[in-house]
């Protein structure tokens, strides 16, 4: 019965308060350590989806080849700015044609073709 009067003492002059500030800290640190790992799982799942796909084939104007014709022009509608402030930002955008006049970047094969590999 004598460590009881110890646990009470103990109690009293708030030692336990320091054990649970200890604990709390251990446990919030744990949280952030598995937030961490979390994005970090989720960060390379990403990174494999991103590998597995074909380069889009996208001009410098970031419009798709198919929004191209054949001359190189793009035919996408994009916002244009018509007014601005006297620091040169735009204040107004009206819709407006996609001055861009030629594709820049991998050209996608539509067919492949490769001869079998023999022995003659």
């Amino acid at each position: 019965m004598d460590w009881f009067w110890w646990v009470l003492i103990v109690f009293w002059t708030g030692g336990f308060a320091w054990a649970a500030d200890n604990v709390r800290t251990a446990l919030r640190h744990r949280h952030e350590r598995k937030l961490q790992l979390l994005e970090a799982a989720r960060q390379d799942r990403l990174a494999v989806e991103a590998a597995k796909k074909s380069p889009e084939p996208v001009c410098g104007c970031t419009h798709h080849l198919a929004k191209h014709d054949k001359q190189g022009q793009c035919h996408e509608r994009v916002e244009v700015p018509v007014a601005w402030d006297e620091n040169k930002k735009p204040l107004r955008y009206e819709a407006g044609q996609c001055n861009c006049q030629q594709y820049v970047g991998p050209q996608p094969l539509s067919q492949v073709f490769a001869e079998d590999l023999t022995d003659l």
